[in-house]
Parts: structure tokens; sequence; C-alpha cells
């Protein structure tokens, strides 16, 4: 697939002198459009051989276009905290807020291209790597990310001929290093490896864009033409008709049976018994969480449930077994300005632990597909894609060593009554109950249908949903600590 980037394209200097400022000023035009309008991001991805321009390009790109409104990253070796998360993390970080361009030098591409190439990813972990790169755009796409992926190419003879003209030159001398010369000796590696990644990954969503390296005058005035083009095609576009969705269809419902009517939600456990295992549990807890092995990995607790079913008083219960120092809790509400303009699970991806630790979600990412679901707040073809789009997530922490312990804690209607009146009549615990939490009770078939579904597509084996019955805060505690316990010894051994 690089045969076009190997025949020698050119553009004289006079072609180049006259074109240059007419393009630079469309580009700001569109760009400073791009701002007011704040309707989607663009992020550029840079890649390619050495010695093809990558670096240029990307100085140009800020050259001509006003830097304060493009973010500008470029990836050298994992730290070691980035070791400590997905594969996916750090780009996560990386990405430009609606109204932007965010321009990555290197990207999710470039580790598992050097890597399968060095022999430390095989075959299949590299196709598995390719699995989740492919996913990881599409979702970019539905979320309406404009992405623009360039590779620059060089063929093998002008890549040591480019190598060699940096070398003599002592201002750029800098720039070729011992590494590039080691990767020229596995070119043809490169190239094969390369060559599949692309043709796997160039997708209709976020197709590649072959550019030939060398003569930079035609590198240049090709990436700054095709970018505006594609700006301006974007914010010319009509709004776009509610997308299908790639997700299986629902079933229909024929009775008037859900899940959660099966569980048995009145539990007998007295407050004798309580107070003795709690004490067992919690202590069980915090060896777990000191244990040698437990440095290998991290948890993610999710807390999700109906409206005062005790998912705070179950999670001071967890927190209480735990050194301060090792746990975080994140309250979900809704999103705020800044994270309304980025991917819905990116605010959720700024807050994965870090191994040898713990992170406590009070509502989740599953809002997604519960209160925006029901309350109308994103398109049906936004919350039926989410399930798949939660379940790759989900994966991507448990391969890194992610122990993911998943509780829905149910109560019934009358339970939730009796316990919100309370919350008016006591002065402390008045802050707990508020009109939303009314409304909501008026959906209360509504959610329970949204939490069928969610069980239903998002209970995996490596993050299974946990059933709380919840009438009785004492069982329900227990059943989370005893649940949280045995998912850390699993894994542990």
């Amino acid at each position: 697939m690089f045969e076009l980037a190997e025949i020698g394209h050119k553009i004289d200097k006079t072609l180049y002198k006259k074109e240059v400022p007419v393009l630079r000023e469309a580009l700001l035009d569109a760009q400073y459009e791009l701002k007011e309008r704040g309707k989607f991001a663009v992020i550029i991805l840079i890649s390619g051989v050495d010695g093809a321009g990558k670096g240029e390009t990307v100085n140009l790109l800020n050259e001509w276009m006003d830097p304060r409104l493009i973010s500008t990253f470029a990836f050298a070796a994992p730290s070691d905290e980035e070791r400590e998360k997905p594969h996916m993390w750090r780009y996560w970080q990386a990405l430009a807020p609606k109204g932007k361009i965010g321009v990555l030098f290197g990207s999710w591409y470039t580790d598992p291209i050097v890597q399968h190439v060095l022999g430390d990813l095989k075959s299949a972990q590299l196709d598995r790597q390719i699995d989740d790169i492919v996913h990881f755009e599409k979702m970019l796409a539905h979320e309406g990310v404009l992405l623009l992926k360039f590779w620059f190419h060089l063929s093998k003879d002008k890549q040591k001929k480019r190598l060699q003209q940096l070398e003599k030159d002592p201002n750029t001398r800098w720039r070729v290093t011992r590494q590039d010369w080691k990767n020229f000796k596995k070119y043809d590696k490169f190239a094969r490896v390369s060559e599949h990644v692309l043709r796997e990954t160039s997708t209709a969503d976020a197709p590649w864009i072959v550019v030939e390296g060398e003569d930079a005058n035609y590198r240049s005035l090709t990436v700054g033409k095709l970018l505006l083009k594609e700006i301006l095609n974007r914010l010319e576009a009509q709004p776009e008709p509610i997308e299908a969705s790639d997700a299986a269809p629902l079933l229909p419902p024929i009775d008037d049976l859900q899940l959660l009517d099966t569980l048995e939600l009145e539990q007998e456990y007295s407050k004798e018994d309580y107070k003795e295992e709690l004490e067992q549990l919690q202590g069980r807890l915090n060896l777990l969480s000191r244990h040698p092995k437990f440095k290998e990995h991290s948890v993610v607790a999710v807390f999700e449930g109906n409206d005062a079913a005790g998912k705070g008083g179950s999670i001071r219960r967890i927190t209480a077994a735990l050194d301060a120092r090792q746990f975080t809790i994140i309250p979900v509400a809704a999103p705020t300005e800044d994270e309304r303009v980025q991917p819905y699970l990116w605010r959720f991806w700024q807050h994965i632990p870090r191994k040898g630790r713990i992170t406590i979600f009070d509502r989740s990412w599953y809002g997604r597909v519960l209160v925006e679901r029901v309350e109308g707040f994103c398109k049906e073809a936004d919350w039926m894609r989410a399930y798949s789009e939660i379940n790759d997530f989900e994966e991507q922490l448990a391969v890194q060593g992610v122990i993911i312990v998943k509780f829905w804690l149910a109560i019934s209607k009358d339970e939730q009554l009796k316990r919100f009146k309370e919350r008016e009549a006591i002065g402390f615990k008045r802050f707990k109950i508020t009109e939303e939490d009314w409304r909501n009770r008026e959906k209360w078939d509504d959610y329970v249908c949204a939490v069928g579904d969610m069980v239903e597509r998002t209970s995996t084996d490596i993050a299974p949903w946990t059933l709380v019955e919840a009438n009785n805060k004492y069982y329900a505690r227990i059943k989370i600590l005893k649940t949280l316990c045995e998912a850390i010894e699993k894994v542990l051994g």
C-alpha cells in the first residue's frame, strides 16, 4: 500500500510560495470557526518512518495555525505510571476537547509496531491491540471526533539518503540517533508490519493517508490542504440523522417480569451477627490489601443502585478497613463543562488506579445506559453502542491486572419511600434527598427495565455484576464485603 508514496512527488518552490499564504489564511479561518462552534474535536496522528518529515510537519502545523488552539503531544517510552495503567490510558489523557485540534506525534500505533518488530509482542498480541485500536477509533468517530491519520513514508534507499543528509548538516545532526540507524537495519520488517497494521486499521471511520515524505514542499501542502478540506467538510455538513447502532436489538417485552423482580429483597440478618461478621470481613480485606501479590494488581469497585439503597454506607464499611493512602472514592454526578467536550468515557479514564491501589466509583460509566437512557440525555444509538464500549473498556482494565467488582444495590419501592421520608425528617441526613430523587422515583419501571438490559449485556466473566438485596442494610453490607474479598482472593490465588 506504499507504492504511490515512492514515485517521487515534488512541488517546486515558486508554486509552494504562492500557495502557502492562501492556505495558511484558510486554515486559520477554519480553526477559529471550529473553536466558535465547538461541535467537534480534530485529532491528527503523525506517524511513519524515521526521517520522513514527521517532526517538521508537527512544527509547521503549529506555525501555520494558532498554537493556542492546538495541543501537541510527543510520546516517548512509557513512564512508570503509564506502564501500570492499560495501554490506551495515556492516549486518553491526550485527547483534545471539542473546538480544538490535537496533534499526536507518535500515537497508539507506535508501541505495537515497534514491539512486534523487536520480538517483544507476538502476532496474536499485535492483532489483539489492533482490535482494541479499531474499537477505540470507532468510538471516537461516534463521539464526533474528526480523526486524521497521516503516515509519512520513504523507500529504503530514500530513507538512507535522508538520514545521511541530516547527519552531515551540523544544524540537523542531532535529529539522527543510533536508534534511527538500528531501526533502518530492520527497514524491511518495519515495512511489512506497518503495512499489516495500516491495512487492518484503515477504516471508513478513520482511514489512513499515506504521504510521500521526500519532498518537504509536497508533504507540507498535502497535509495542509487535506486538513483544511476535512475540517471544512465537517463544518459544512448538515446534522446527521440518528445513526443505527451496531448492538443487537433489545428483546421486546412479552410479560411484565424483570430481572430485579426475581430478587428476594427482604433478607433476615440481625445486628449482632452483622457486627461480628463485619469485623471479620474488614480484617480479611485489610490483610488482602497488604498481601505482597496485591502490589501487582489494583481494584476498581463500581457502586450503582436505586436512590437511598445504601451505596454510601456500604462504601464506608469498605474504606474503614483500608489505609487512607491506598484508596480513592470518585463520586460521579452530571458531567462538568470540561467533561462534556470529551468522549463520555474520558472522565472515568482519568481515575484508573495504579497498581496496589483501590478506586471506588459511587455511580459510574453506567450512567450512559441508565440515567442518560431513561431521561433522554443521549440518543438511543449512543446508549445502545455504549454496552460494547463499556465491555471493551473493562476488558482493557482486566488485561492490565485490574480487579473489577460491580454492585447493583436493589431496594423495593416501598422501602425507598420509607428511607426518603426518614432523610427529610433527620436534619443531618436532609442533604441526601433532592428533588431529582423524587423525579427518578416517578420513572421506577423504566429504570427497572434499563437495569435488566444493563446486567444482561455487561455482566461478563471478567467483570460480573453482583445484585445485592438491600432492604436490609446489614445483609447488603456483608454481601458486598464478602464478594469484594472473594474477588481479590480469586486473583491473588
